[in-house]
This record gives C-alpha cells, structure tokens and sequence, in this order.
C-alpha cells in the first residue's frame, strides 16, 4: 500500500473507531453532581479556599463530568452543622473541622486537634503513615461518613483578649470563643468557653458578648478584623499546636462512586490539604506584622498560664480516657506517635529553629 494511500485508510480507522469508542467513553465516564458544604465563610479564602480548590481539580480531572459545587457556612446549613448535613444526606461532603462536634463525642477533637497534641507536619505523618486515619475512620462509621485530611492551618495563635492576661487568676469567669476540648480544659481555670462559628466572632467580641476569641492565625484574623475590637494577641496556641481540616464524605455516596471518581476524589482531597498549610505558612508572617503596626500588642502566654493549661490537658484526658473507650484508644495511639517524633525533633528541628532564630537577630 501507498504511504497516501495508508495514512488515509488509517485516518479512516481512527475516525470509525472514534465513532464507536466516544460513546462507550460517555457511558462509563457517567454525570455526576455532588454538593460540598463548607463550614467556614468566603472570606476567609485560604480556609474556605480548599474545598473550591479540591472541586476545581475534580472537575478538570474529569472532564466535567464530575462536578461538587461548594457552599459557604449558612448557605444550606450553618457552619457548625455540615457534619450532620452529610451524615443524612442533606449533602453528600462537607469541609469542616471534626473538633466542631465534640458536644456528640469528645472523639471527635482527635481528628483536629487536642491541646498539646500534634503540630501540623506531625498530624499528617500520624493520619498517613500512622494509625490515625484508621482508628478515626472507625469512630466515623458510626454517623455514616468516611473522612479525608483536608488541610492544615499550622501554628496558631493563643487568641485575642481585651486585657492583659499576666497569671492564670487573670482567665477567671472571662467568656471566651474557642472550639473543642480547648475550651473544656480552659473551663477547669475558670473560662467560660462558647463555641460560635467563624464568622460569628467579630460582632460577639464588638458587642461584649464575649469577652476573649481564638480563631486561627494572624492571615485569617486580620480579615476577621479582630484586632478592632480586642488589642492583645497571645502566643502560642497551646490548644492547636496545629488544626488539621477534614473531608467529611456520606460513606454511601463514596460507595457509588466508580473506581476512577473515587481516585480523583481522592487525589483532589490531597492537593487541598497540601495546599492550605503552604499558603497560611506564606501569609501568616506577613499579616502578623501588618497587625503589629496596626496596633496589635503581641504577649506570650506566662508560664504558670502554661503550666496549668498542660495540667488541666492531661487531667481531662484522664477523666475523658475512663468514660470513653474510642476516646482513650485513639488518644494513646496518637500519644506514642507524638512522644516518638517529638524525641527527632528534639535531635533535628528544635537546634536547627532555634539557630535560625539566633542567626535573623544577627542579620
């Protein structure tokens, strides 16, 4: 056969074999249209930002023909309540917070973060390569939902407050705004915590309502506005060494995806999460010094302050680990992996931090 004369009787083959393959493609590439609710406002974009990064990747993964459109907190149901949207099918994810939901089971702050628990490089490592993910998706099953790591905020903040916080009597009957077993270890040196959804804070601390509110870090406060309406901002978050976010998916709507859906979910899942603990690492040094100059007054937390919230912390657990088997297996699960790596840390990122630190002062 000719070389023309071949090229067009295999441009002919391609062409019928297109005709034939393009709807057996469609047929197993099926629609599918799933809603995401957030619980976070759209403001706060790095945050919220992950769930429209993870739907934006599903989508061009598959040509559009899997598509979660993502809604802000309030928007079909209040940012504290996405967990129970997805556990009945209201929806078929959200991007949430699994501490929010320690009022069901204190379990649940396992999943975000404990005081003293985990930093954020840590969490991941325990989630991954760890017992964590397992052991969580276990305690999961019960409200119907399996769950995926869906970022992390890093370091944060120990919170904003009206006055100045000098010891531990300073903290009594203040009314302050802090999620998860934080706020229940705070209880016992006498705050009263209440637990309000993000874009709650700033008019409860405005109108008095509360009197202290924790939220993030110095990117996601300063477009809170919190430094308005309380002037000391405090270090470190001994309650959230990190905040890993959570992927909450109906685990009946997980299972009806095809194979290759489930993959892109997944892999999307994983972009997200990545993605949102390196951009609070690049904006959060930049924000906290456009605080500074505009007023904010930074304070270490005093070391009695410390030393009674680490008392409190253990106390709690043990009170907690005697009631509740799921809460007490998960808990010692994460304790052996967090004293294991804090044992390198210790060799390797402590000395070398701590040498950096010396080294800026010295320019």
């Amino acid at each position: 056969m000719k070389r023309r004369e071949f090229l067009t009787a295999a441009s002919a083959g391609v062409a019928a074999s297109a005709a034939v393959a393009m709807p057996a493609i469609a047929q197993s590439a099926p629609e599918v249209k799933w809603r995401c609710t957030s619980s976070f406002p759209k403001s706060l974009d790095t945050i919220y930002g992950a769930a429209e990064l993870m739907a934006k990747q599903v989508a061009e993964a598959t040509d559009g023909k899997f598509q979660i459109q993502v809604f802000a907190a309030g928007e079909i149901v209040p940012g504290l309540q996405a967990l129970d949207a997805t556990t009945n099918k209201t929806v078929e994810m959200c991007h949430s917070a699994s501490y929010y939901y320690v009022g069901k089971d204190p379990t649940f702050g396992l999943g975000t973060a404990i005081p003293f628990g985990l930093n954020a490089r840590q969490i991941n490592a325990w989630f991954l390569f760890g017992n964590g993910m397992n052991l969580l998706n276990e305690f999961y099953k019960k409200y119907g939902v399996v769950m995926f790591p869906g970022g992390n905020t890093g370091g944060q903040m120990g919170g904003w407050f009206r006055k100045e916080i000098k010891t531990v009597e300073d903290l009594k009957g203040l009314k302050m705004r802090i999620a998860g077993i934080g706020g229940q270890v705070l209880a016992k040196l006498g705050v009263v915590p209440q637990q309000l959804a993000g874009g709650d804070i700033y008019p409860a601390l405005e109108k008095g309502t509360i009197d202290a509110a924790e939220w993030v870090g110095p990117y996601d406060d300063e477009k809170l506005g919190l430094f308005k309406v309380a002037q000391y901002y405090y270090f470190p978050g001994w309650w959230e060494g990190s905040a890993a976010l959570n992927f909450f998916v109906n685990q009946d709507k997980l299972a009806e995806l095809p194979k290759n859906y489930k993959a892109i979910l997944t892999s999307a899942m994983a972009q997200a999460n990545e993605s949102m603990l390196a951009s609070y690492d690049a904006k959060n040094p930049v924000a906290v010094q456009s605080l500074v100059k505009a007023g904010t007054q930074l304070r270490r937390y005093p070391g009695d302050v410390m030393d009674a919230a680490y008392k409190a912390s253990q106390q709690l657990y043990e009170e907690i680990g005697g009631k509740n088997e799921d809460f007490k297996k998960i808990y010692e699960d994460m304790k052996t992996f967090r004293n294991n790596a804090y044992l390198w840390w210790q060799i390797v990122e402590f000395t070398y931090d701590d040498f950096m630190v010396r080294a800026r002062t010295r320019g």
